[in-house]
């Protein structure tokens, strides 16, 4: 049977290898002048294997193990991860929106159209700001419960003494 650290300590290699999948995903993005269809797959592939290698541990050993854990710093360690993946649902809710109106006006097919992306639709603003928030705040979610989880694992598995 694996031990209790060592099954610790693959959950923290995958979670802490989702975080560059994540920053690479943001790159893709900011980098990229006009989206394309193949662009937008490319960011979302990237984005999916830094969701996967952090869903895992949590669904898997993580969440059926916090109630007999549980502990002030166990639960403010689950509390913001449970806030970082409903920042991630309102960043879904924008980008389905924003992606359906993309579509409709073939932004993906043919990209090079002048059109700026809040006259497309009268709630396009509302809807890429959605995307942001829930972007910045799923990241800023995450990055919180990361560092709860390093803590709890240092102090749970005494590494340093």
């Amino acid at each position: 049977m694996v031990s209790e650290l060592a099954t610790a300590t693959v959950a923290l290699v995958m979670v802490t290898a989702s975080f560059p999948f994540y920053l690479y995903g943001a790159w893709i993005m900011i980098d990229t002048e006009i989206v394309t269809w193949d662009v937008l797959v490319y960011h979302l592939k990237v984005i999916a294997v830094g969701l996967t290698l952090n869903t895992i541990p949590v669904l898997l050993w993580m969440a059926p193990r916090v109630l007999e854990q549980i502990s002030g710093l166990a639960a403010v360690h689950a509390f913001f991860g449970l806030q970082a993946y409903a920042m991630l649902l309102v960043a879904l809710t924008g980008i389905v929106r924003i992606l359906q109106v993309k579509l409709t006006h073939d932004l993906y097919g043919d990209p090079g159209q002048d059109i700026d992306l809040d006259d497309l639709h009268e709630h396009m603003g509302a809807w890429r700001r959605r995307l942001r928030v829930g972007v910045f705040g799923y990241v800023f979610f995450w990055l919180l419960a990361y560092l709860l989880g390093v803590v709890r694992y240092l102090l749970r598995y005494e590494v340093f003494r």
